[in-house]
């Protein structure tokens, strides 16, 4: 069963794929206008369906000693994608709430899942307790809105904005406020963020990269449906809102960053800190800001999960995820430290990586919204990150102590490492392609 499962799983996500792209330009709605399928929801769509197949193509190489069967974590992977489905495509707050739901309780479980595992318990038990809490203001938020505007419906919700012609009841924007405390969060973005460091390192690792990526990615493109459809009408008043968020989350996850030596840790700060620069497309928000923010999270998920499939292996043969780990790899593994290399390079916004050019197309729209001040702490964070994207290649590639021995790994894994590195490196100089689509 298990030598079946995971081809019927690869199967099963690409033809899905094939047939979400297919409803491209169609922009069809769907359960009351609960559900919109339009080019926006199908772009992010198929990034998170994306991410299941990079998963899987780890997954046997994550889980190639454990002899328990795998079923209840893969559907709960699945699970999480259908959610994440959800929160990119919905144009009512009650579906929002439950792919939202769907996506969250699936990693609550995921991250617990390594039973045996102190610290895996440890992350389950934290990112339960803050994620209810989070969960708490945001259905607090979406009753509030509810209340004062008599409907879940985003273009509804927006009609009544309209309609008070700028004298909105405080009751209204302190809803508003709550669900973008439990958007922050969701994202990990300052103030809220606490919780990341803890429970990415304390989950199983192929499971901490699923949800960094499909959880930010998710998050995002909910959070700027939110923004662009519902709440467009109060953007200018809560923009210097945001900016104070994103500026507080580039800096306090760059400086948090670089203390780091365990990598998963340093992941969850430098997630934090992406977080503070997506936030530039919803701060923005003009013509380009949904392609733009399409393509920043297409760079970042690819790059992500290369990096953790080479920390997966580290931490297999070494058993640690502490940076002299890494201590020889380019000798003995050169693939392997080539795509650890450049994931860590397009992270860090080197020229002429996806990253370079996702970073780029960002500060590009800000500066032409005329948010100046927001890029100069953008770059300085982008500048404050070389130095701790840099550890492991340096660890790799210039560690002058003995090398350790060859970590064995097979050709299937190379191929898939390889393949996206090279995508990693062709997205670098085809940005317009992806940003262009919406």
């Amino acid at each position: 069963m298990k030598k079946v499962l995971l081809p019927l799983i690869f199967v099963g996500l690409i033809i899905t794929m094939i047939l979400n792209i297919r409803e491209w330009g169609t922009s069809v709605h769907y359960f009351n206008e609960m559900f919109i399928a339009d080019n926006f929801s199908i772009a992010f769509s198929s990034i998170l369906l994306l991410i299941g197949i990079l998963i899987f193509m780890f997954a046997n190489v994550y889980y190639k000693g454990v002899e328990r069967p795998l079923e209840d974590i893969y559907a709960l992977i699945l699970f999480a994608i259908i959610g994440g489905i959800t929160m990119t495509a919905f144009g009512n707050l009650i579906l929002f709430f439950i792919g939202l739901e769907t996506l969250s309780i699936s990693f609550y479980v995921l991250a617990g899942s390594k039973k045996f595992d102190v610290a895996s318990n440890e992350a389950a038990m934290k990112y339960f307790l803050t994620g209810s809490f989070a969960t708490g203001f945001l259905l607090f938020g979406i009753s509030l809105v509810y209340g004062v505007s008599g409907s879940f419906n985003l273009e509804a919700i927006n009609a009544y904005l309209i309609s008070c012609k700028g004298n909105v009841p405080m009751i209204f924007v302190a809803g508003m406020l709550l669900i973008f405390i439990g958007m922050s969060f969701k994202i990990a973005a300052v103030p809220f963020h606490f919780w990341s460091p803890d429970v990415y390192t304390g989950s199983p690792t192929l499971i901490t990269a699923f949800m960094t990526t499909a959880g930010k990615v998710a998050s995002a493109a909910a959070f700027y449906r939110l923004i662009s459809i519902a709440f467009v009408s109060l953007h200018s008043e809560v923009v210097t809102l945001l900016t104070v968020i994103a500026i507080l989350t580039i800096i306090i996850g760059n400086l948090s960053a670089i203390y780091q030596d365990n990598l998963k840790r340093l992941f969850a700060y430098s997630g934090v800190a992406q977080s503070g620069y997506l936030l530039i497309a919803l701060i923005v928000l003009g013509p380009k800001s949904a392609g733009v923010l399409l393509f920043f999270v297409l760079s970042y998920v690819i790059a992500t999960i290369t990096a953790f499939a080479v920390l997966m292996l580290i931490r297999e043969e070494r058993g640690t995820f502490f940076i002299p780990a890494f201590r020889g790899l380019a000798k003995n593994n050169p693939v392997e430290a080539f795509a650890m290399a450049i994931a860590m390079m397009s992270l860090a916004g080197i020229p002429p990586l996806a990253g370079f050019m996702a970073k780029y197309n960002l500060f590009v729209i800000a500066v032409e919204g005329g948010y100046i001040w927001l890029v100069i702490v953008a770059v300085i964070g982008s500048m404050l990150s070389i130095f701790f994207y840099f550890k492991p290649i340096m660890a790799s590639y210039f560690s002058e102590s003995e090398p350790q021995h060859k970590i064995e790994t097979s050709i299937y894994f190379k191929i898939n490492i390889t393949l996206c590195t090279i995508l990693m490196i062709a997205l670098g100089f085809l940005p317009k392609l992806i940003i262009n689509l919406l």
